[in-house]
C-alpha cells in the first residue's frame, strides 16, 4: 500500500490544506535543506492555483511560517500574520530559526498567475541565493490537497513506493473480498494493516488524538463569534446557531428534523475556524474539514455507540476510502474540484457511519458510493478565493448527505 489512513487525518491549521499546510512543508523541507549552504537569499514562485487564489488561503504566511521552521501541526495558528508582519518590516528572516539571511517578503514571494507546471496545479518553485545573488540550490514542489507535497524528483518513486500490509486492496471490491475471506469488518482490517506502519498502540494514540482535535476545534467554533478575514465581511453563524438550539431543547419534540440542525452547526463551526485559520484536522482536506467531525458528533451525541473505542473504527473505515480516492483520482480542489474534497469526505463520512450503525462491508462500500455519487460534477468555485462562500455551508450539506447515505445503505443489502 502508498497510504496509511493516519496520512488522511492531519491535525494543522486553516484556511486550506493544499495552498497553507502544503506550502508551509515545503517551505520548511527546503529550510532545512538550504541552512546548511553558504545562503544569504530566498526567493520563492508560486504557479496556478496557488498564484491566483494564494493570499486569499494565507500562502504567503504560511511560506514564511515554513522557512522559519514551522509546521502546520505544531505551530501557532495565531502566529502566522506576525512572523509575515515581521520579515516584511525588518525584510530579514531566521532561517529554519538559525541563520538570519535577507528576505523581504515582498519581492521574495513571486506570484507567477499565468504559469503553471507540468505535474499538478499548485505548483512551486525555491530558491537558495549567495551573497552575490547567484542560485546555489533549486527545488521545486507540488501540493496534491490534504497536505501532502511532493518534490519533482520524486513524484515517480514515490508514486512506485508501497508498505508490505496483511490485507493489500486498490479497489472497494478487493477491499470487500477482504473482509468476506478474513470475516473481519472493514475497520477491523485497516486497523491490521496499519501494523505495517507502525506499532498498534501507536496507531491507537493517534486515532485517539485526532478524535480530540476534531471535537477541540467544534467547541472553539462554537464559542467563538465575529467576522471572518479576508474582506467579504462573513459573519461567524455557529455560536448563534449554537445558542438557539441549545437554549430551546423542547424544539426537538416539535420537529424530529432538529437533529440536522445540529450536524449543520458542527460542520459550520469547524469550517469557520479553518476559515479563520484556526486548528483543523485535514479530512481528507481543508476545504472538507468539517463533514466526518460532523457526522462524527452526530453518531457520539444522538447514537450514542456502546463501545467506548467506536471513533477508532470511523475513522480506519473513513481512512479506507479516502486512500481509494486518493490512490485512483485525487482529493485536490484545484485537480479535480470540490467533488475532490466535499465529495471524497462525504464518502467517507457515509462509510464511517455505516460500519458503527452495523452495516455489512458492501453495505458500508455501498454507503460510500451514494456519498460520492451525488457530489459528483461538484466544482470548486470560492467567492474570492476564499474558503468561506459556498464552502462552509457546503460541508453542512455534505455531513447531511452522508448521514442519509448511510441510512440509504442500511436499509439495502449493498
Amino acid at each position: 500500500m502508498k497510504l496509511s489512513v493516519l496520512d488522511l487525518y492531519t491535525i494543522g491549521i486553516g484556511p486550506s490544506s493544499s495552498h497553507t499546510v502544503g506550502p508551509m512543508r515545503a517551505a520548511a523541507c527546503f529550510a532545512g535543506e538550504a541552512v546548511s549552504l553558504a545562503v544569504a537569499g530566498i526567493r520563492i514562485e508560486l504557479f496556478g492555483s496557488l498564484a491566483l487564489t494564494g493570499r486569499g488561503h494565507g500562502t504567503h504566511q504560511a511560506l514564511v511560517a515554513g522557512l522559519l521552521g514551522h509546521l502546520p501541526e505544531t505551530v501557532e495558528p495565531e502566529s502566522l500574520p506576525r512572523y509575515y508582519q515581521e520579515a516584511e518590516t525588518g525584510k530579514t528572516l531566521s532561517l529554519s530559526d538559525s541563520k538570519v539571511i535577507a528576505f523581504d517578503p515582498r519581492e521574495a514571494l513571486i506570484f507567477n498567475r499565468k504559469a503553471t507546471l507540468p505535474y499538478h496545479p499548485n505548483g512551486m518553485r525555491f530558491f537558495a541565493l549567495d551573497k552575490t545573488g547567484a542560485e546555489i540550490l533549486r527545488r521545486t514542489f507540488y501540493s496534491l490537497g490534504g497536505g501532502f507535497i511532493i518534490e519533482e524528483t520524486e513524484t515517480a518513486a514515490k508514486q512506485a513506493a508501497r508498505t508490505e500490509v496483511r490485507y493489500p486492496f486498490h479497489s472497494a471490491a478487493e477491499l470487500v473480498e477482504w473482509t468476506e475471506s478474513s470475516g473481519k469488518s472493514i475497520s477491523q482490517l485497516i486497523l491490521e494493516n496499519e501494523k505495517g506502519w507502525r506499532p498498534g498502540k501507536e496507531t491507537t494514540r493517534r486515532l485517539d488524538r485526532i478524535w480530540a482535535a476534531m471535537q477541540a476545534c467544534v467547541e472553539k467554533g462554537l464559542a467563538t463569534g465575529g467576522f471572518l478575514p479576508g474582506g467579504l465581511k462573513v459573519r461567524r453563524r455557529a455560536p448563534d446557531m449554537y445558542q438557539k438550539l441549545r437554549d430551546k431543547p423542547e424544539s426537538a419534540l416539535r420537529d424530529g428534523l432538529t437533529i440536522l440542525d445540529w450536524v449543520d452547526v458542527y460542520a459550520i463551526a469547524v469550517n469557520e475556524e479553518n476559515a479563520a485559520g484556526g486548528r483543523v484536522v485535514t479530512a481528507p482536506t481543508n476545504g472538507a474539514a468539517g463533514i466526518i467531525p460532523a457526522v462524527m458528533h452526530y453518531c457520539d451525541r444522538f447514537m450514542h455507540p456502546s463501545k467506548p473505542d467506536w471513533h477508532r473504527a470511523f475513522l480506519a473505515t473513513a481512512g479506507a476510502i479516502g486512500i481509494l480516492f486518493k490512490e485512483n483520482a485525487s482529493i485536490s480542489g484545484a485537480d479535480v474540484g470540490c467533488q475532490g474534497e466535499v465529495g471524497v469526505a462525504c464518502s467517507m463520512a457515509a462509510a464511517g457511519l455505516a460500519e458503527i450503525m452495523g452495516a455489512t462491508p458492501k453495505q458500508v462500500e455501498n454507503a460510500a458510493e451514494i456519498g460520492m455519487e451525488h457530489n459528483l460534477g461538484l466544482t470548486c468555485d470560492p467567492v474570492g478565493g476564499l474558503v468561506q462562500i459556498p464552502c462552509i455551508e457546503r460541508n453542512a450539506m455534505g455531513a447531511v448527505k452522508a448521514i442519509n447515505a448511510a441510512r440509504l445503505a442500511i436499509r439495502g443489502d449493498g
